[in-house]
């Protein structure tokens, strides 16, 4: 079984491009998955300059490829349903090299931003963004 669910925080804003002869599109990313340390052992590797996350690359092809790029932006919160795929390439120095990617089978857009209040052009379509709940119609 091979399958991979992952939260994060954009690293870098998508790169989207489209393959040459069937012209489909894929789009690549990485996100930062925080590391599920204590809050000591938290300020511990950061004081020592260690990473607290892991980073992880994406891949997502087609629709979803697009979508991707049009909508998320480096430090959006992202759910990732996938796969992991390894692969290696020689590079142009003649060394080896290794690559671990998730190709993702499913996107979901976690935030739309840093502000509360979206407006329904910043969805994509067919989406309508509602924040107008009241603290009454919360049930806990």
């Amino acid at each position: 079984m091979n399958s991979v669910v992952l939260i994060g925080r954009l690293c870098r804003d998508p790169e989207l491009r489209y393959l040459p002869n069937g012209g489909t599109a894929v789009c690549n990313f990485s996100i930062a998955v925080d590391k599920p340390l204590s809050k000591d052992k938290k300020q511990e590797m950061e004081s020592a300059g260690q990473p607290t996350a892991d980073f992880i690359n994406i891949v997502v092809w087609g629709k979803m490829g697009e979508n991707s790029a049009n909508y998320l932006k480096k430090g959006r919160n992202v759910a990732i349903q996938g796969r992991i795929q390894t692969g290696s390439y020689t590079a142009a120095d003649g060394n080896k090299r290794y690559t671990t990617d998730v190709v993702a089978e499913r996107v979901q857009f976690i935030d739309w931003g840093s502000s509360n209040k979206q407006s329904d052009d910043s969805a994509p379509a067919g989406f309508h963004v509602d924040n107008s709940i009241d603290d009454e119609d919360v049930p806990f």
